[in-house]
């Protein structure tokens, strides 16, 4: 199954994820979640990255996720692992974002120019 794939699924349909003894989710199925967990921490109508820190996220946006995840997603690993799979993957996407547009030297008015489709305006 491809990612695109999953678009397609009816509203009965989940991808089982397994684990191993480690609750490690394991199998092409593993892949799948990683890639579809970096494209939900890229939304940043979803989980914005104007917070400060992963910690600092409201539970509910948290929540919010994870319940989109379960929508696609059948999991025997725990809800906790998949949060913090999250939360380094929206730190990861922070981390670039920040890298290629807040450090350079230009002005708040250039910056704000210069905004990503799709993300808001103050983030």
């Amino acid at each position: 199954m491809l990612l695109k794939d999953l678009y397609n699924l009816n509203f009965f349909e989940h991808v089982k994820v397994g684990r191993n003894n480690h609750s490690q989710p394991i199998r092409s199925e593993a892949r799948l979640l990683a890639s579809y967990l970096g494209i939900i921490a890229r939304n940043v109508n979803l989980l914005p990255v104007n917070y400060e820190s992963w910690h600092h996220m409201p539970n509910s946006n948290k929540n919010k996720a994870v319940d989109n995840i379960k929508e696609i997603f059948s999991l025997e690993v725990s809800y906790n692992y998949v949060k913090k799979a999250l939360g380094k993957k929206w730190r990861d996407h922070k981390s670039t974002l920040k890298k290629e547009y807040f450090n350079k030297i230009i002005s708040l008015e250039e910056k704000l120019r210069n905004v990503l489709p799709g993300m808001l305006r103050y983030q």
